[in-house]
Formats: structure tokens, sequence, C-alpha cells
């Protein structure tokens, strides 16, 4: 093939679902003295539009049949879109065969009929195209000599070619086919999902994404990054990153996405009072609740302003005034809200480079989904660790028993726990975070970080002791050893609670019974690696 040749078009099919810039490509064609081939929708709009055209039951001499499932399924149009011009002529002369250079297609609604709510199994079906991937399939495959459009937004490129050059090149043709390849396959995985969806982890998995922005770097300079929304056959999907709305600031970084989503994840498990969440690098580092939004911001912030700098804020209500004022007395890199008053959007206004993400109301926590990582040479799935627990789901299994309010840090911490890199240990005292401990090797190094950061920030403050002193902690895993458990005891803390399950648990309750603090087990693990 040589990047050079020019395909001169005398003959193009246009059937098309989206009609938008339809009657201006079509007089361009025929400016070109290119002969129009069309069905349906596409052909009365044309024709009322006067452009002249023809339509594809006159071309084949075959009719429409079955509601329009049948009309560019014939050896006529696939025989003019597929046959290799030099190679092929004589059998396409033989059977009457015109050729067919230019193929204008983009497929059936599937997408927007599923994604309304009353939309019923026999519609969806109805709404599956097959002649349209077919002629698109062919005129890819054959992009030697066919160029395939499947884009309005290609329209312009391709009559500004046939301006400048009366045709098209094959580097134009390749690149057309490449996205009209990408296009059908995105269209059969939606297809896939939707007949599919009960199935999480079938055989053979076909996600879609859809690009929102390219990044200016991965984590790193050195690394090209972009950020990709799911798609997924239903209703429009709410309360992600990627359905978040921006009001205000620069574009979003790799590690703002990253690290707005931990903040989303872990603000949504709270639903009882005002909370505040202040992410850094992924993890919290500082988590309230409080009456009023406000005091819970400055409790997260007093958790540790130091990790706080340049950090990520979500809440679960609407962003006052007060709160704002807040967060923008210090760096902040992006706060997150379901809504924020006016009052509160000027304030931050006044940081132009902060950004405001709304997310309109709180996802649910417990929603279900796919959750993927990435590995070399593949990706592992799982199912979104959407596991829940109530008060009472929880064993108490020492012999001292908890007040109500070791009950609620307990139940407090358990939820950021969830959201701590493991191996986690978070403490917790009157619903505000004392010290948390991230991704470490060791539980051990994890619980004495956690301890550290507790007595750093009384340091900082000027408090008389680190508020581990009298606080709950919890484990996002069990303790395979006492080591752990004592050091959590060490620190302070008056009542643990921790999944359990280790071969060690009569050994671990025998050192919370011996120091006489309370301990409850989950039976349910949080591991976020």
């Amino acid at each position: 093939m040589n990047d050079t040749v020019t395909v001169k078009p005398a003959r193009a099919l246009l059937s098309v679902s989206d009609k938008t810039g339809l009657v201006e490509l079509g007089q361009a064609l025929a400016r070109h003295g290119v002969e129009i081939l069309s069905t349906g929708g596409t052909y009365r709009t044309l024709e009322a539009a006067g452009v002249p055209v023809v339509e594809v039951a006159a071309h084949t001499g075959f009719p429409e049949m079955m509601d329009g499932r049948v009309k560019t399924l014939h050896p006529t149009i696939h025989g003019g879109i597929l046959g290799r011009r030099g190679t092929d002529d004589a059998v396409m002369a033989d059977n009457g065969i015109g050729a067919i250079d230019v193929v204008v297609v983009n497929l059936y609604p599937f997408e927007a009929t599923v994604s309304r709510a009353d939309c019923t199994l026999d519609e969806a079906i109805e709404n599956i195209d097959i002649g349209g991937p077919a002629m698109l399939r062919s005129a890819a495959k054959n992009h030697a000599d066919v160029a395939v459009v499947v884009d309005p937004a290609d329209y312009p490129a391709l009559v500004e070619a046939l301006d400048a050059d009366g045709g098209t090149s094959l580097a134009m043709r390749r690149s057309l086919a490449v996205k009209a390849y990408r296009h059908t396959a995105r269209y059969d995985a939606l297809v896939a999902a939707y007949l599919g969806g009960e199935t999480l982890l079938p055989e053979s998995l076909s996600l879609t994404f859809d690009k929102l922005m390219d990044m200016r770097y991965g984590e790193n300079p050195h690394q090209q990054a972009a950020f990709y929304r799911e798609v997924r056959p239903g209703p429009a999907r709410t309360g992600t990153v990627a359905s978040l709305t921006q009001h205000q600031g620069k574009a979003l970084s790799f590690n703002n996405v990253a690290d707005a989503d931990a903040a989303l994840e872990c603000v949504k498990a709270f639903d009882d009072a005002p909370a505040c969440v202040i992410v850094k690098h992924a993890n919290p580092c500082g988590v309230a609740s409080a009456d009023r939004l406000a005091d819970a911001w400055q409790q997260a912030l007093d958790a540790d302003p130091v990790s706080a700098f340049g950090g990520i804020v979500s809440s679960n209500v609407s962003l006052d005034a007060d709160t704002a004022t807040g967060i923008a007395s210090i760096f902040t890199e992006v706060v997150i809200a379901p809504d924020a008053s006016e009052e509160a959007k000027a304030i931050l206004a006044a940081k132009p480079n902060l950004r405001l993400m709304l997310t309109g109301a709180m996802p649910d926590p417990q929603a279900g989904g796919l959750k993927l990582k990435s590995v070399s040479g593949g990706f592992l799935a799982q199912s979104r660790d959407n596991g829940h627990i109530t008060e009472a789901d929880i064993n108490i299994v020492t012999r001292a028993k908890p007040d109500a309010g070791q009950l609620a840090d307990m139940m407090f911490a358990w939820r950021v726990a969830k959201h701590v890199k493991s191996n986690a240990i978070v403490f917790v005292k009157d619903s505000v975070t004392a010290g948390v401990g991230a991704g470490q090797m060791s539980r051990v190094d994890s619980a004495r970080i956690a301890a550290q950061k507790a007595r750093d920030m009384a340091a900082h403050h000027g408090w008389d002791a680190p508020r581990t002193i009298g606080s709950v902690a919890a484990s996002d895993a069990f303790f395979p050893f006492a080591d752990g458990l004592e050091a959590l005891i060490d620190a302070g803390a008056s009542a643990v609670i921790q999944p359990g399950g280790s071969k060690a648990d009569d050994t671990v309750i025998a050192a919370a019974d011996a120091a006489g603090i309370v301990m409850a087990m989950t039976g349910m693990r949080h591991f976020n690696h």
C-alpha cells in the first residue's frame, strides 16, 4: 500500500442514526459528483434537503423488509464495499456490482436506548444494529480503497480532503478504519454487557472506556496518562470521580484523580452526621464527624495538619461558607462535596487553582460493581468491597464491654480503616482520627506509626497527651500475634475492633483481657492493597 495514493470517490453510502452534519456532508459529496446511496431516515433527510440521493432498495433491486431489519445485507452493497480494485473488477462487473468508495455509518442508538430506566428488553433488542456494523467492518477491512466514517466530527476532514485533493489518502483511510473498528468493538461490548449483565466475572471480559481527558503526565513527569470513564449499559452512573462536575480550578492531574477517588470512597461511608475526609497520597490523613461541617473540617485538619497540606478534601454534605473559609486558608488541591452554597463557591473562587468537584448527591457506599487492578500482562478483577457491618454484627469477645462512646468510635474507626492502605491501623477518639498508620509490611509497624503521628500532633498543638490515650483502634485484618495488639495498648487504646479469624485469636483475646480493654470482632476483613 502506498500512503500517497489518493482514492477519488464515485459512490458513497450514507446511513446514520446521528444526523448531525449529514446534510452538509451530502451537499459536499454531491458537489464533487459523488453518487449517494442511502436508507430510511437518512434518505428522507437528504431528499428533503434537496441532495441528490438513491435509495438502497432501488440500487439493489431488493426491498427493505422485516421492519428494516434487512436492507443493506445484500451482495450488491457488501460486494461494492469489499471488492478489491484491480483484483475483483471482473467479478464485480459480471454480477452488476458497482464500487462503493465511501461508507458513512453510525449505529442504532443502543447505548442511549438502554440508558433509559423504562427500556424494555424488546426495545433493546431492536436497537442492536446488524447491517451497520457489517458495513463498517467491510469498509474498514477494505480501507485500501474505501473511506469509512463513523463520527460526524470527521466529516469536515473528509470534505477538506475532497476539496484539496479530490479524495482521500491511504493514511487517512487507515486512521478512519482504526476508528471504525474501535467503534464497533465498543458497540459490541455494550451489547454483550447488557445481555450478560448478571455475570460479574465472565470467561471473556470486554470493558468499554471513553477518554475524558489527557493528563499532563502520570504519577511522574516521565509517564504518559489519560483519564477514562467506564461506559456501561443502563442508566447513567453517578457518584464516581468520572461523573463529578468540576466547577472551578485548573485541570486535574493523574494524582488528583487517584486521591479524589480515595476521598470520595471514604466520605460516602458516613451518612449519620456531617463528615470531612482529608486524603493525601491515597490515604485518609484526617477524618472527623461533627454536628457542624466546619467543626468536622477543623478536627480533620487538626488530626494531621502537616499531611493535609496540598491534600484532597471531601465532605458528605453541602459545603457552607464557614467550611469553605477554613479550606481556603491552607493549600488544597481538590474539594469534593454534594453541593456548595453560593457564598462557599465565591470564597473558593478566590483560589483559582483549587478544583471544586460536586457530586450532586452522595453515592451509595454499598453499590456493586467491578474493581480492576493492573498487573504485568493483564489485570485482576474483583467485586467492589461494599461489605458493610452494623453494631448488631460485631462480636464482643472480651470480658470488658464497650460503652456507647466506645461503640460509636469503633464503628467510625472501622469505616475509616477500610479506606486506608494495608496494613492499616486507625486510632479514633470522639469521632475524629487520632493517628493513621498505612501501607506497612508489618501490622506492628503500622500501629507504631499511627501512635507516633498522634504523639507528633500532640507536640504540634501543645496538647498534654496524644489523643490515642483512651481512644479506640481499628485494624483492617486480624492480628497474627499479640504484638500488634500490644502496640495499640501501649499507645493508650481502650478498645480495639478487628476482623478476627487468626489461629492466635485466643492469645490476642487473652492479651486484651489482661490489659482490661474491649475487643470486638467483625468477621470481615478490609485489605486495601
